[in-house]
């Protein structure tokens, strides 16, 4: 893989406990359908309980919905200003020097989210192969509790451009010559079959789909091997002299999608963040199905 840093499994981060610059982060969000008569897609749900119960030892808590995602939006998870953000992570410990391992429960995707959008603001975190969940599998030790937390961080934002797309971009991408857009979801999310918890059921036009679940291993949650990614993105057109923009339902899975490309050496990739979102939503926006 391109990059043997941005990825770290249980035996090296085991390895690595103590060490003072180490900053482990449970990144975990889970979404639940909303109440009846709540007219949004899903209800984010902080995994802090299950962190309390158990977490990484010397772990802290990161809630993307609380401190990491912008505020003044009824879209979900969407990404912050470059102050907030900064201003976020350095409260949580975030600084030079420090050697940053992220982490979430049930998916990576939570945590290759926060990669995300740790690269966008020009810093390189790592993420945990199989997670929590590979974690608690070996036996590793764990302990439960509040979270302690790091000493406090001046983050130095350095943003990278180009890692998020709007809907206007995205419009003026479609069937665009050199450009593919990739759809993260599941075969029926892609297809339109039946409702959407998004809004119009189907995908934006022209898009292809490399499934986020199909580029982890469902048996241990860690990633597949390079050469499979490899073989499912080239097999829908991505390839590395294409303009890549990945999407999903609420610009996280996705992220699942742009970590393995990152790895593969794919250079001109970027994420739609309000994903389906808002486009099944606006009406004015063109959709497709079958």
């Amino acid at each position: 893989m391109r990059d043997p840093q941005a990825l770290i499994s249980t035996g090296e981060l085991a390895a690595m406990l103590g060490d003072p610059s180490l900053r482990v982060f449970d990144c975990t969000t889970t979404t639940v359908p909303p109440p009846p008569g709540v007219d949004v897609p899903y209800v984010a749900v902080p995994g802090r309980p299950g962190f309390e119960a158990a977490h990484i030892p010397g772990a802290d808590f990161l809630d993307i919905q609380g401190e990491f995602s912008d505020q003044t939006t009824e879209l979900r998870f969407m990404m912050a200003p470059v102050p907030q953000m900064a201003a976020a992570f350095g409260r949580h410990g975030v600084g030079p020097g420090t050697r940053v391992v992220l982490y979430s429960i049930g998916s990576m995707m939570m945590s290759t989210r926060f990669w995300w959008m740790l690269r966008a603001l020009g810093f390189d975190a790592a993420v945990l192969d199989g997670g929590f969940d590979k974690w608690r599998a070996e036996g590793r030790p764990v302990e439960s509790g509040a979270p302690k937390g790091y000493p406090p961080a001046s983050f130095e934002a350095a943003p990278r451009p180009g890692m998020f797309v709007d809907r206007a971009t995205m419009l003026g991408e479609l069937h665009r010559p050199g450009t593919v857009i990739v759809n993260a979801l599941n075969d029926d999310l892609h297809r339109g079959n039946g409702p959407s918890r998004y809004g119009r059921p189907g995908r934006v036009p022209g898009s292809v789909q490399v499934s986020a679940a199909t580029l982890v291993d469902p048996a241990h949650k860690t990633f597949t091997t390079p050469a499979d990614a490899q073989a499912k993105f080239a097999a829908k057109g991505v390839t590395p002299d294409k303009h890549v923009i990945c999407y999903c339902g609420g610009g996280i899975s996705a992220t699942i999608d742009l970590f393995l490309l990152h790895q593969l050496g794919y250079d001109d990739i970027t994420l739609y963040d309000a994903s389906m979102g808002e486009w099944a939503r606006d009406t004015s926006l063109p959709i497709e199905t079958g």
